[in-house]
């Protein structure tokens, strides 16, 4: 016996689609538009490079959201005790992945990366600014492979829900 409303259940599946929207949506054109489209257009590294940040640093509020939404529509999922709305270990396991990463991105990474960019901006000596930039470099290159991961992960969330949607109670609809 399910313990909510139809129209509680549509809303939250589609708080799930549109939170995974924000999330690949959000990947999706950080990646493949603005980061070409800024250090094509903008005069220089700094000016560039202060974009991005703030740009990601708007994402990861963005990426908080999504996660936020997407638990709580989880434990509603859950707590509903609907057969057709069961949580599997696989969905379980790739949004724990999620925010796994997510987490390391915004609490470790990005303010890393964040600090070694000021510091690159702030030297003053050639040797000091090329060791500082090398430096940050070096950090975000792992970092664009750890966004791209989350932005599968994201990907295969959809999947996995479209999959469910598609059978119920255990025949396809």
């Amino acid at each position: 016996m399910s313990r909510t409303s139809r129209w509680g259940m549509i809303c939250c599946l589609t708080l799930e689609w549109l939170a995974l929207g924000v999330w690949v949506g959000g990947g999706l054109v950080l990646i493949g538009a603005v980061i070409p489209a800024v250090f094509n257009t903008f005069g220089g590294q700094e000016l560039g490079g202060l974009f991005m940040t703030r740009a990601f640093e708007g994402f990861h509020r963005f990426m908080i959201g999504a996660l936020v939404v997407l638990w709580v529509a989880l434990w509603y999922r859950r707590w509903s005790g609907d057969p057709a709305m069961a949580i599997g270990l696989g969905e379980m396991i790739v949004l724990a992945g999620m925010a796994v990463i997510a987490g390391l991105i915004i609490v470790w990474l990005h303010p890393t990366a964040a600090a070694l960019q000021a510091q690159a901006f702030a030297a003053h000596e050639e040797t000091a600014k090329k060791e500082a930039f090398e430096a940050l470099f070096r950090t975000l290159k792992p970092i664009r492979w750890i966004y791209m991961v989350d932005l599968v992960l994201g990907v295969l969330l959809i999947g996995i829900k479209a999959k469910r949607s598609l059978h119920r109670d255990g025949t396809l609809a």
